[in-house]
């Protein structure tokens, strides 16, 4: 019920910033848990972000704590990911992921969303 189109990736520098943008199809999407997943060449697909409806309960992956930000506009159904004092292992395609019926065991697997975005390429060069 859900399709996710996703924005604002690019090449930054060691240090610089990017806002990703996963702009959702449906009305419904404030009722949707979302999440932010990344996968690097070679590399499994892993958990970045993820927020609950209502823009609370955000969780974040160890790595980028403290430097990235997951927040959401429902009235825009548009989920955001703010990426700030970006490191070159930043480096990745970014995915947006949207599910329902989520427990907060599940909120960092993959296969426990149904809806996703096409990916988005972030470079961080040095």
């Amino acid at each position: 019920q859900v399709q996710l189109v996703e924005s604002g990736g690019g090449l930054v520098q060691v240090g610089g910033s990017l806002r990703l943008s996963c702009a959702a199809s449906g009305p419904t999407f404030s009722r949707y848990t979302m999440a932010w997943f990344r996968q690097a060449p070679g590399k499994e697909r892993e958990f970045v972000a993820v927020v609950r409806s209502g823009n609370s309960n955000s969780y974040y992956a160890d790595s980028v704590k403290g430097r990235f930000t997951i927040s959401r506009d429902n009235a825009k159904n548009t989920g955001y990911l703010q990426m700030n004092s970006l490191k070159p292992e930043d480096t990745a395609v970014y995915y947006c992921a949207a599910g329902l019926g989520l427990i907060l065991s599940s909120l960092r697997t993959e296969s426990q969303y149904a809806y996703w975005g096409q990916g988005t390429q972030v470079t961080v060069s040095s």
